[in-house]
């Protein structure tokens, strides 16, 4: 699959420009920064002093509270903590701010423009770096189509192959100064490099045939040697360094062997430690059927999908009727729905319905007042299932229904524990929707969907809460509540099957996606979205009759 990729420049003074950071608490208790796009809308109401700021103008469903410093989901009303931090000032642009540059660029466009010097460490060890790779970093350049920087940019650090990442470091000052003293003291301590650098070719390629490396090989030797020169000029320069250490931590070993990320830290004064990344466990391992149980209380292993239509009949009018009470003197408000005036008529201008425009009805739970025109286009728009969603907050008259696509969902009991759970076992539930036409009820009706990554394996501790989310979620899978069809939000890809607002663990042995565990708070944050669905204990009760 093939994507076009754009470079985005933002302004001095949004969030990036100043160095402003704002972060969501997640489950584990760690911060997630924002988007870029969201940070820059949450610091733009900030600094006007807004109270709160609503995000569904940019596609997102959260409200931000600064009063409480809070993240509110406007469908299940969880709260999760927010906070602002500062940090290194996202890469300026001098000069006016470019047009979005595309791929690849035009050649050529490149012309650095001379600014102030600046004495940090870590512009220190960036200009240091460009000193010791000398002219080889200018005539190393396999990848013809990388684009060049504008030329209002600084220019950002030597990339030695396609591989290496656009300029993430900025250079602020001339490489002059800093080229003849790092040299000065290096060149007895760099013989190989300075010799390989000024010949104008990378160490290791010969001229006799069969003799050439390949790219990869020239990139990977070119970069060691870069981050091996980039060690020793940094301490000749005299920048503070800390000694990196290793994973039994016994002894210190050289910067240079946790690359351009741990010089950088080690610049800057952070400690670094070498460790191995944490492996990925999606899966148990393997499962005989021997040792697969059923579980208890649930008498099948199996569900398949069966789709509940509204009892024939019932018209729009009658279905809303259940839900309403007719309000003779509408207070002075807005529709929530039309933006009109209650008092007024609907500003509905849909197809003509048997309701009059201007009668106006409150729903009897939650007591939101809305035109009856309106409450009864926006049934007609809906899955018309019998059953309604107040559309301010989202409490549910009758039983809802998605639009889930036919599949089979299987579950049992399988003899290994999740981390955090060691005193159970584990519930295995197995979800299964082959790629279809779309029907009347989905966005696309007579277009086909696809089904990406099934069949999908979804765990649960086989304890009293995890056996009470499962027969909520089976209660979830018989209304069609737990996948949709709509846009991924990980690939784009449209007319593709999705969750629906329902989490789920599909990593059985590690929480590097987040989608693991050990999740302390996974079972009770489950049971709200679950109710936000209209599925408690209740909906129990309400199956069995």
């Amino acid at each position: 699959t093939i994507r076009p990729v754009r470079r985005s420049y933002y302004d001095p003074s949004s969030a990036p420009g100043k160095g402003v950071v704002w972060e969501w608490e997640n489950d584990g208790g760690t911060w997630t920064p924002y988007d870029m796009d969201v940070g820059i809308t949450i610091q733009r109401a900030y600094e006007k002093q807004h109270p709160w700021v609503d995000l569904s103008a940019i596609g997102f469903c959260y409200v931000i509270d600064f009063a409480t410093m809070g993240q509110i989901n406007r469908q299940t009303q969880r709260k999760r903590r927010i906070r602002r931090r500062l940090d290194m000032v996202y890469p300026l642009v001098s000069g006016t701010l470019p047009k979005s540059q595309s791929w690849p660029a035009s050649p050529g466009a490149a012309v650095a423009l001379p600014v102030p010097a600046c004495t940090c460490p870590q512009c220190l060890l960036v200009m240091s770096v460009k000193a010791a790779a000398g002219p080889s970093t200018s005539t190393l350049q396999p990848h013809k189509a990388a684009p060049a920087p504008p030329a209002t940019l600084k220019p950002p650090l030597p990339t030695a192959g396609p591989k290496a990442p656009d300029g993430v470091a900025v250079v602020r000052g001339s490489l002059k100064p800093l080229a003849a003293q790092g040299g000065q003291r290096q060149a007895a301590s760099t013989p190989t490099l300075t010799s390989a650098a000024s010949s104008g070719s990378p160490p290791g390629v010969g001229s006799g045939k069969g003799s050439q490396p390949s790219l990869s090989t020239l990139n990977r030797s070119h970069l060691q040697r870069l981050a091996i020169a980039q060690s020793r000029v940094l301490i000749a320069s005299g920048v503070p360094t800390v000694p990196v250490k290793n994973l039994t931590g016994s002894s210190p070993v050289n910067p240079a062997l946790a690359g351009i990320t741990g010089i950088l830290m080690s610049a800057a004064g952070l400690p670094v430690c070498l460790t191995r990344p944490p492996k990925l466990v999606l899966h148990p391992p393997p499962v005989s059927k021997s040792e697969i149980q059923s579980i208890p209380g649930i008498s099948r292993s199996c569900r398949k999908t069966t789709k509940k239509q509204a009892k024939k009949g019932k018209t729009p009018e009658e279905v809303l009727k259940k839900y309403l009470q007719k309000v003779r003197h509408p207070p002075d408000e807005d529709c929530t729905i039309c933006m009109e005036r209650l008092s007024a008529p609907s500003g509905y201008k849909g197809p003509q319905q048997a309701v009059k425009p201007d009668l106006v009805g409150k729903l009897v739970k939650c007591s939101h007042i809305f035109h009856l025109h309106c409450l009864v286009a926006m049934y007609n728009n809906g899955n018309k299932d019998g059953s309604l969603q107040c559309p301010t907050c989202k409490t549910i008259y009758g039983v809802k229904t998605g639009t889930q696509p036919p599949g089979k969902m299987e579950y049992h009991i399988i003899p290994h524990a999740l981390p955090g759970h060691a005193d159970c076992k584990t519930i295995r539930i197995i979800y299964n929707i082959p790629p279809g036409v779309q029907g009347p009820e989905h966005p696309n009706p007579g277009k086909s969907f696809t089904a990406r990554g099934f069949p999908r394996h979804c765990y649960l501790p086989d304890s009293e809460k995890g056996r009470k989310v499962l027969k909520l979620l089976l209660v979830a899978w018989d209304r069609r509540l737990i996948f949709a069809i709509g846009t991924s939000s990980t690939t784009g890809e449209s007319d593709t099957v999705i969750w629906n607002e329902i989490h789920h663990k599909t990593e059985f042995g590690s929480n590097l996606t987040g989608h693991g565990y050990p999740d302390i708070n996974y079972l009770d944050n489950v049971l709200a979205e679950l109710a936000a669905q209209g599925i408690t204990e209740e909906s129990l009760a309400q199956e069995k009759d």
